[in-house]
């Protein structure tokens, strides 16, 4: 694995377990949610501009994301 995509996947993890944090539910619940509602893809294609910012801004982000796909978890 190159440098690059472990920074990103290991930048997903925390994020996954914020989400997980801020929203009261499992770390395997925040997965799926994310996952089901492009949330994971969002980290991914947007990490050189989401990293940049703290992580409660880069959570509301995926939160708004996910909403706009379908997703019911504020």
């Amino acid at each position: 694995m190159q440098e690059k995509e472990r920074k990103i996947m290991e930048y997903i993890v925390m994020c996954i377990g914020e989400f997980a944090s801020q929203t009261k539910i499992t770390q395997k619940e925040a997965y799926l949610y994310l996952r089901d509602f492009g949330g994971i893809a969002f980290l991914k294609e947007c990490y050189e501009a989401e990293h940049t910012l703290g992580l409660d801004n880069t959570i509301e982000d995926v939160k708004e994301v996910c909403k706009n796909n379908g997703g019911k978890i504020e």
